[in-house]
Order: structure tokens, then sequence, then C-alpha cells
């Protein structure tokens, strides 16, 4: 297994997810650390890798900022064929992640090569600029799409969300009160960040069963 990898969970799952990590936090953040447990907990294999500028921040001091998300295609493209999943393979991510794995999704589905993709926390628009929307390519997606996300994300609230044009094919959870981490306010939601997780753990399952 290449190196660059950060796997979790069973080796002979049936379905690989591989995650890339947000703008401006790596792959094993809290959050990601969080989700990858509860997706290898709901019996998924789970891959993460860096792109690039992220994995050159373990070595330099230097911290410079994330690249446009259009131009990490062709590394999102080599992580897919690096890794040489057996199985169902679902691409996506954490945010920034998720949205280049989504600019790619089209393409490796219409060449066999994954089964779906999935985003923990799109963003759909930067925070307090919602008219910078991000959807454009999101109308018209094919492949089997499942977006979880935290209905105050300040990345794209619920009711934001309901309002956009968006692909019959993509499938949104919304988690009570979630932030762009997916972590409620307990006080007032009721839910806590382990609710959370073991629905994502549960609802994912689900909806990668009906993959093809």
């Amino acid at each position: 297994m290449d190196s660059r990898f950060l796997i979790t969970g069973p080796d002979d799952a049936g379905t690989t997810i591989l995650l890339a990590h947000g703008a401006g936090a790596p792959m094993d953040s809290k959050s990601m650390n969080a989700a990858a447990a509860a997706l290898a907990d709901a019996g998924f294999r789970v891959a993460r890798f860096e792109f690039g500028y992220m994995a050159a921040r373990r070595t330099s001091d230097q911290r410079k900022p994330p690249p446009k998300a259009e131009t990490l295609q062709p590394e999102y493209r080599d992580a897919v064929a690096a890794l040489g999943a057996k199985g169902k393979l679902v691409i996506g991510g954490k945010s920034m992640g998720g949205r280049v794995a989504s600019m790619l999704a089209d393409e490796l589905h219409a060449a066999g090569e994954i089964a779906g993709f999935l985003c923990l926390g799109y963003p759909f628009h930067p925070p307090e600029k919602p008219a910078q929307l991000r959807t454009a390519h999101l109308e018209n997606l094919h492949t089997p799409a499942l977006i979880v996300q935290g209905t105050r994300d300040p990345f794209g609230t619920r009711p934001e969300v309901e309002g956009y044009t968006l692909s019959k094919a993509i499938r949104i959870l919304w988690l009570e009160d979630g932030d762009h981490d997916l972590v409620p306010r307990k006080k007032l939601s009721g839910f806590s960040a382990a609710d959370h997780l073991q629905t994502l753990g549960r609802e994912v399952s689900a909806w990668a069963a009906n993959l093809k």
C-alpha cells in the first residue's frame, strides 16, 4: 500500500471510501478522524490522503494557502489510481476535498472506476458570501451522490441549500444543528456529536448498499 494513504477499517470491506481533507486542516484532523472511525465502524474501508500543499506543511514551517480546487483534480485522479481499490469505490472528502472529488465524479463513474460520491460538509459558498455559489456542476451530476450537511453550516445552511437547483442524483443527509464539522450544540439541539456520527455511519451504509 502506498504510504501516502491513512487506512481505517477492515481490509476485506466490500466498499472503500477515499477521502481528501478540507482546505485548512490535514487528513488526520479531529473531524476527519471522527468521520473515518464512524465509517469504519459501519463496515467501510476508509482511505485518506493529502494534497501536496497540505503534505508539505508537515515538513515545512511555511503555510502556503491552498490552491484553487480546480487545480487539484489531477492529484485526486492520481490518488484513485494509486489506491487501486478492490470492490466498490466511493470518492469524496471533507469540504474542499469533497468539492474536488465532485468535479471528477462523472468522469470516473462513466469509466466504471467509482460507484458514488460522498461529501462531508460541501462548501456551497464561502462563509458570509452566499452569492458566490459553487454549484453549477452539481446541477447535472449523474453520479450517485450523498452530501452530509449540518443544518447551520456557514458554507450552506438548510434554508439556503433547499433553494438551489441540484441534480436528482444528489441526496442530502441533514444533521440537525451541525456546523461545518457536523458538530451540533447539544444543549440547543438535543443531539451530541456522537449521535450525528452514528447517524453518519448508518445512513452512508444504507446509501452505499444501493450503489452498483
